[in-house]
């Protein structure tokens, strides 16, 4: 009998995670277009582990939306900001979430513990109800822009923090600061 539930769920955690082409196909929408043949593509294994799924040649990863997820959410950086994010995905991992993240984090780049670049990098976030593969849409998309710039502030910047239909600096003076750009939803 145990044995099979334990076939009858892995059955299900494979047929749960789409092919690996298909994550590449759909994780690469999150960056600009002339940066998606070359980039590198994180995606899951059929047992849901985070794995490399395209070896890419240019500066840019792309993260597959989680197949877990209720909801479509494909991210594409800067690979200098790797060690930042691989390391917010393993705190998130441990149950860590929020801001208590955050704050770890940054406790730890001021501490010299985890690197962040010191120069602006980039970050797309692509989300949405849902992905179609037969079509390569994804349903109800949103792509927002984050310039990583660790440390800046309103002063440095002259950018607001307050949010709003322009570009403002969220988490001035931390080195989790960025420069949030997010378009009007249609």
């Amino acid at each position: 009998m145990i044995s099979t539930l334990f076939l009858v769920a892995a059955s299900f955690a494979a047929a749960a995670t789409p092919p690996p082409e298909q994550q590449i196909a759909a994780a690469v929408l999150a960056a600009p277009a002339e940066r998606r043949a070359e980039a590198t593509v994180l995606g899951y294994s059929p047992e849901g582990k985070l794995i490399t799924l395209r070896k890419g040649s240019n500066d840019m990863v792309c993260l597959a939306s989680d197949p877990n997820a209720k909801t479509f959410s494909a991210a594409c950086y800067h690979k200098d900001l790797e060690p930042f994010m691989a390391r917010g995905r393993e705190l998130a991992n441990q149950g860590m979430k929020g801001m208590e993240r955050h704050k770890f984090r940054w406790k730890e780049v001021d501490e010299g513990k985890l690197k962040i670049p010191k120069e602006p990098r980039m970050l797309y976030v692509l989300t949405g109800s849902g992905y179609d593969a037969a079509t390569g849409q994804v349903a109800d998309s949103y792509l927002r822009w984050v310039v990583y710039v660790p440390y800046a502030t309103a002063e440095s910047t002259g950018l607001s923090t307050k949010s709003g239909p322009y570009p403002w600096l969220m988490y001035p003076g931390t080195a989790g600061a960025h420069i949030m750009l997010s378009p009007p939803k249609k």
